[in-house]
């Protein structure tokens, strides 16, 4: 990968982390990073770790989780609120990265974010993927 391919996978990540909630085609993305849709794909994987749509899920589980801790929203309301259409493909992925559905996140007290500053509490709640168990 070249440093130019760098380069615009940067611009395409930062692009998602500031319109996280509008509604980001990857095609439109890879075409931004001067690639076709595999490619971008692969890239992306290669140098983050994770597809774009897996970033960009976890960009929007992450910012779902602060609008819930705030408690004043419904669930709904989080879920239209970062860019996600469905409310059950939300609570699905919510639960896979969080490992307890929104509802039961947001009725759990969060007293203790409050004191933590926001920057360490964000490596600490940042939403990931359990890795799969290895088959022997």
């Amino acid at each position: 990968m070249t440093p130019e391919d760098l380069v615009r996978l940067r611009r395409a990540r930062d692009r998602m982390d500031r319109e996280y909630a509008e509604p980001l085609d990857m095609t439109e993305l890879a075409g931004g990073a001067l690639m076709s849709p595999g490619h971008f794909q692969r890239s992306f994987r290669a140098a983050y770790g994770q597809t774009p749509y897996g970033y960009l899920m976890t960009r929007r589980i992450e910012r779902a989780k602060a609008l819930l801790r705030r408690g004043d929203l419904s669930v709904t309301e989080v879920c239209m609120a970062v860019g996600c259409t469905s409310l059950g493909s939300f609570s699905s992925r919510f639960t896979e990265l969080v490992g307890e559905t929104p509802s039961a996140y947001r009725a759990r007290r969060h007293e203790d974010s409050a004191v933590i500053p926001p920057c360490v509490a964000r490596t600490f709640t940042r939403p990931g993927r359990k890795p799969a168990p290895r088959l022997p």
